[in-house]
């Protein structure tokens, strides 16, 4: 960074700390396999893993079960978890800000979006 002076913002780290979550938990769990009966239980398993790490204050994670079921095996009964299964609530708490992203399917765009929905700051 040129500029030793620039600071980086309260907000700045904590979506910073928000979309470093999103992206370990995409790429961690995507191409998992599972079917109908495993599905709560990767579904705790996501979200502890996320919620042990820094600045963590809530995760919620939900899997398409109707995606799910479209998608497995008719021999081997199982599928693999895509993106497109993902629909996640995350809140981060750095310091005085609270940042609160997402990350779920969107249809016009056949992309699992992650976005920052809010960010809550006290003035720094």
């Amino acid at each position: 960074m040129n500029d030793s002076n620039k600071s980086i913002s309260n907000s700045e780290q904590a979506v910073f700390e928000a979309g470093i979550k999103l992206g370990a938990l995409y790429h961690q769990f995507t191409g998992s396999p599972l079917n109908l009966e495993t599905v709560d239980s990767l579904e705790k398993a996501i979200s502890q893993s996320i919620s042990v790490q820094p600045y963590v204050k809530n995760i919620k994670v939900a899997i398409n079960r109707d995606m799910v079921r479209s998608k497995l095996n008719g021999e081997f009964g199982y599928c693999e978890l895509e993106g497109c299964m993902l629909d996640v609530a995350l809140d981060v708490s750095y310091k005085e800000t609270e940042a609160q992203v997402s990350l779920k399917y969107d249809e016009k765009l056949n992309y699992p979006l992650m976005k920052i929905d809010r960010i809550d700051a006290s003035p720094e």
